[in-house]
């Protein structure tokens, strides 16, 4: 069976992609699936499309998206399944998703891991808001042999437009990737690290909490914060240390937090997160402190293997909690792990994952 993936962005990059499906490739060849990609961004696009500037070549990257995707649409008979993770296309109406299902009759299975009939962004304006097209989502899900959502709630959005939804968890790799034990630290550490990793995007939630941050390191002099991103937050903090993100390095830099932290506002874009960080964190055996919003509520046993912090009070206590008892990070870590190896691990739900194929 021949499976087409329309994706947004070139492999090995986004997150979302490498943590969705890419990780099941190998699976999906042990199975006897012929799986062949497109992404609508390519390998050079990418790298400048997200910054500031550079219009004419973003103006050049969505037509050469385009075109890729009118061009695929003549050998879209040769394939069983196409599966479309977010949206074939970054803007317009669902139109190569139409013609896919209606036209050349093959099923499609539709993949989100955020609420993308949303947005996160303030005082956006209209001819973005037309652009983005977000009404597509409900469009697709319709059209769609299955939908495949990170969360309950985003399950529970798609329910309203198909029958044939699966919660199909973002998942970690405890084996091969994220593993502690693959990775044995040599750093020599005088200070006590709190660390956040995430893309450009999601630093203004980090943002949110840096009168908290200040607070901690200003009590705490033995306190460093740590962001590991695809570009430089814009804190204040004296004790901040910025590492670029780097898949080459990412195991290595995320091992040195002593403490990891996912802060999240309490709204209906953030409900559709699927605590991709918390699970990072908690699969490397670093003790989370995460808000108590959407998907972590149900990562995170409170108490036992992370904490979930609403106040500013509740954050401040929880944080000096740890970084006062070395002994707690090191339980709180090894419970974490366990619950996402059971859990949120590819082993745990690779059945799931094949579900999608039948």
């Amino acid at each position: 069976m021949k499976i087409l993936f329309l994706i947004p962005y070139p492999l090995k990059e986004a997150p979302s992609q490498r943590f969705r499906f890419e990780q099941y490739i190998e699976l999906l060849s042990e199975k006897g699936f012929n799986v062949q990609f497109q992404s609508f961004l390519d390998s050079h696009n990418w790298h400048f499309f997200f910054k500031s500037g550079n219009f004419f070549k973003k103006v050049g990257a969505l037509a050469r998206g385009f075109l890729k995707r009118f061009f695929i649409l003549f050998k879209i008979s040769r394939y069983s399944l196409v599966f479309i993770h977010r949206e074939a296309t970054p803007i317009g109406p669902p139109i190569v998703e139409w013609i896919i299902s209606k036209v050349f009759k093959k099923k499609i299975i539709y993949d989100f891991d955020d609420a993308i009939w949303l947005t996160d962004r303030q005082n956006e304006g209209v001819f973005l808001r037309t652009m983005k097209w977000r009404s597509k989502v409900r469009s697709i899900c319709r059209w769609s042999y299955k939908v495949s959502c990170g969360n309950n709630y985003l399950a529970d959005y798609a329910r309203q437009f198909s029958a044939q939804v699966v919660h199909n968890p973002t998942t970690i790799d405890t084996e091969s990737l994220h593993n502690p034990n693959l990775f044995p630290s040599t750093i020599q550490k005088k200070n006590i690290v709190i660390g956040w990793t995430g893309s450009h995007s999601t630093l203004k939630y980090l943002v949110d909490i840096e009168t908290i941050l200040k607070k901690i390191t200003d009590r705490h002099t033995n306190v460093n914060i740590l962001v590991i991103a695809d570009r430089a937050p814009g804190l204040s903090l004296k004790e901040l240390i910025f590492i670029p993100w780097s898949s080459d390095n990412e195991m290595i830099d995320l091992l040195k937090m002593d403490i990891g932290i996912m802060p999240l506002p309490n709204d209906e874009w953030s409900k559709g997160k699927c605590g991709f960080k918390a699970l990072q964190y908690m699969a490397m055996k670093i003790p989370t402190v995460a808000s108590p919003v959407g998907v972590n509520t149900t990562i995170i046993d409170q108490g036992i293997n992370g904490y979930l912090c609403a106040t500013e009070e509740e954050w401040i206590d929880t944080l000096e909690m740890l970084i006062n008892n070395a002994a707690l990070r090191r339980e709180i870590g090894e419970y974490a792990r366990k619950k996402v190896v059971t859990n949120y691990s590819t082993r745990s739900n690779s059945s799931t994952f094949l579900s999608l194929f039948e």
